[in-house]
């Protein structure tokens, strides 16, 4: 690889580890130092990353694309733990036991990540401890988000989470404008994120649809009025 290749990859990819979470505000040696420790990963649609059980070589960080991590269950679902986007971290957890990874991970479109090597950054850990408390708190993010999702997953019924989900994404659930809500990803993904099936959700969408509460454009739902949504999702929890 010629120089200025190389230089401008490694550009490409300290860009990448600034816009991360974890790592930004860090000065711009350190980001290079990480970034001398990182490979790039390139994935296809539905390549794994890495299986649940499998020994950590590290962490990762979404440069493009969208990675799903989930769990399987002893009857063979699965059940989706959070769908991870461009600038965002995941698997830091693994770096500090020795059991792998507790998941699964599979690119739900063309991807490419950053992995940051486990043995470099433990090392870069010792030398700075207060990066050690970023990841603490990249952690308690993930763990925010787990824990939001098992509370819609208690809702009794799909109409109920779905409800629940529409009325999360309208900036103002009172108001009576609509509002567009872009998928991020497949109808698919996101049913089992929702804990049902596509088949289901899409059952559910069409009740939505009927009921004169949302529209459905391609990859837009419509919330048509949140404050009715709002009203609908408060019957469902018997408010």
């Amino acid at each position: 690889m010629s120089q200025p290749i190389a230089a401008l990859r490694q550009a490409a990819i300290v860009d990448t580890l600034r816009s991360c979470q974890l790592l930004n505000g860090l000065p711009v040696p350190e980001l290079e130092a990480i970034a001398a420790m990182t490979t790039v990963q390139p994935l296809a649609k539905g390549e794994y990353l890495f299986h649940e059980g499998e020994g950590s070589r590290g962490f990762y960080i979404v440069q493009r694309g969208a990675i799903n991590v989930h769990r399987v269950n002893a009857a063979g679902k699965e059940q989706v733990i959070h769908i991870f986007r461009a600038g965002e971290s995941f698997a830091e957890a693994s770096l500090a036991v020795e059991r792998g990874y507790p998941a699964d991970a599979r690119a739900v479109e063309p991807s490419q990540v950053l992995l940051v090597q486990k043995a470099g950054f433990l090392g870069l850990l010792k030398r700075q401890p207060e990066l050690a408390l970023r990841m603490l708190g990249a952690m308690s993010l993930h763990l925010r988000v787990l824990v939001g999702q098992l509370e819609d997953l208690t809702l009794k019924d799909v109409e109920t989470r779905l409800a629940n989900w529409l009325v999360k994404r309208c900036p103002d659930p009172a108001g009576e404008q609509p509002v567009n809500i872009r998928l991020t990803t497949t109808k698919r993904v996101l049913a089992a994120e929702l804990g049902t099936i596509s088949e289901t959700f899409s059952r559910t969408l069409a009740k939505f649809r009927a009921q004169g509460l949302i529209r459905v454009k391609g990859t837009t739902i419509t919330v048509l009025s949140p404050t009715r949504l709002a009203a609908q999702l408060r019957r469902y929890l018997g408010e």
